[in-house]
C-alpha cells in the first residue's frame, strides 16, 4: 500500500476515536489479543475488529506484522531494505491502535518467517486471535493455502476471521451473535455469551436438523412426519444454553432450531449478525481439526467468524 493510501486509511479508523459503546473502566485483564497485520485493507478490518475487542475486554494488543526476504542470503542491500519496509508496515499499525484505543496497552511483534508459524505461536499465550480473510476462491485456496484457515485450524486460542476491507461498519443497530450448537458446545456458547455481553448484544443458538427419510413401499401411502425432531431439537438448545442462561441473565437468548445443511443454516442465521460463533475439533488433520463445515463457513458467510476449539 503506497504511503497516501495508508495515511488515508489511518484517517478512516481515527474516525472511531470518541465513538462507540463506552468501556469500562479497570485494571488490564486477560493475556492479551493478537492481530495479524500487514498493511492490506483486509488487515485494517482485522485491526479495527482487535482494537474493538481489546477495548472491550480491557486486554493488551499484541500487532504482530510478519515477512519474508526472496532474495539470497548474501544480498544484505536488499534484506535491510525489506527488514525496514517491514518495520514501517509494523509501526503503521501498532500506532494505529494506539490513536484510536483509549487504555489499551499495544505491543509491536516483528517476525522473519510465515505468518501463520508466527500466529499459532502467539497464540498459546493469548486469549484471542484475529486475522483477516481476503475470501481466496476455492481454487486459489487449494494452490496457495490461507493465512485465515490455517491459523483458525492451528491455533491454541479462539480465532476471529474478519471479511472485507478497510475501516469497520459500525452499525447504528448491531444484529446479534449467533452460535452453532450441535452437542457438546460449552465451549462455543461461552464464548458467544462473552462477547454478546460484553456488546450489550442478543444471542441466537441456531441448530441445524435433519428428518429421517420417510420409507416407502409399493402401494403405501406417504408417511406423515410428526414433529418430534422439532421438539428433540428444541430440547437439545435448551439444555445447551441454560447453564450460560444463568450466567449471562442479561443476554436476551433466542432458540432457533432449523431443518436444512448445517452449512445452509448457519450461512442463512448469520445474515445480519455481528458475529458467528461455531467450534472445532482436536481430531488429526487439517480437515477434521477445523471440521467440514467450519471451513467452508468461513468462506461463505459475510458476518466475522469466530472459530472456539474445546
Amino acid at each position: 500500500m503506497d504511503a497516501d493510501r495508508r495515511q488515508g486509511t489511518g484517517q478512516e479508523i481515527g474516525r472511531r476515536i470518541g465513538q462507540g459503546t463506552s468501556r469500562e473502566s479497570g485494571e488490564e485483564t486477560g493475556r492479551g489479543i493478537v492481530v495479524g497485520y500487514d498493511g492490506s485493507d483486509f488487515a485494517m478490518q482485522a485491526l479495527d475488529w482487535a482494537m474493538d475487542e481489546a477495548e472491550f475486554r480491557r486486554a493488551p494488543i499484541t500487532v504482530c506484522h510478519a515477512w519474508q526476504s526472496p532474495y539470497a542470503p548474501g544480498d544484505e542491500e536488499a534484506r535491510k531494505s525489506l527488514h525496514h519496509a517491514a518495520e514501517h508496515v509494523l509501526w503503521h499499525g501498532a500506532e494505529c491502535a494506539r490513536q484510536c484505543t483509549s487504555g489499551v496497552r499495544v505491543r509491536e511483534d516483528l517476525f522473519e518467517g510465515q505468518a501463520t508459524e508466527r500466529l499459532v505461536a502467539l497464540s498459546a499465550t493469548a486469549d484471542l486471535v484475529v486475522v483477516g480473510s481476503r475470501g481466496l476462491s476455492g481454487a486459489a485456496r487449494r494452490v496457495m493455502g490461507s493465512v485465515a484457515g490455517h491459523v483458525a485450524t492451528y491455533a491454541r486460542c479462539p480465532v476471529i476471521v474478519v471479511r472485507g476491507v478497510g475501516s469497520l461498519p459500525h452499525p447504528r443497530h448491531p444484529g446479534p451473535i449467533v452460535a452453532g450448537v450441535g452437542g457438546g458446545d460449552d465451549h462455543v456458547l461461552a464464548f458467544a455469551y462473552r462477547e454478546a455481553a460484553l456488546r450489550g448484544l442478543s444471542m441466537i443458538a441456531v441448530h441445524a436438523m435433519r428428518y429421517p427419510a420417510a420409507a416407502w413401499s409399493a402401494g403405501m401411502a406417504p408417511m406423515v412426519m410428526s414433529d418430534v425432531p422439532g421438539r428433540e431439537a428444541v430440547e437439545l438448545l435448551e439444555a445447551a444454553v441454560r447453564p450460560w442462561r444463568e450466567r449471562y441473565p442479561q443476554v436476551e437468548t433466542a432458540l432457533q432450531p432449523v431443518s436444512g445443511p448445517v452449512l445452509d443454516v448457519l450461512a442463512d442465521a448469520s445474515s445480519g449478525a455481528t458475529m458467528l460463533v461455531v467450534g472445532a475439533t482436536r481430531e488429526k488433520g487439517a480437515l477434521a481439526r477445523l471440521g467440514s463445515v467450519t471451513r467452508p463457513l468461513i468462506d461463505a458467510v459475510t458476518c466475522p467468524v469466530a472459530v472456539v476449539h474445546p
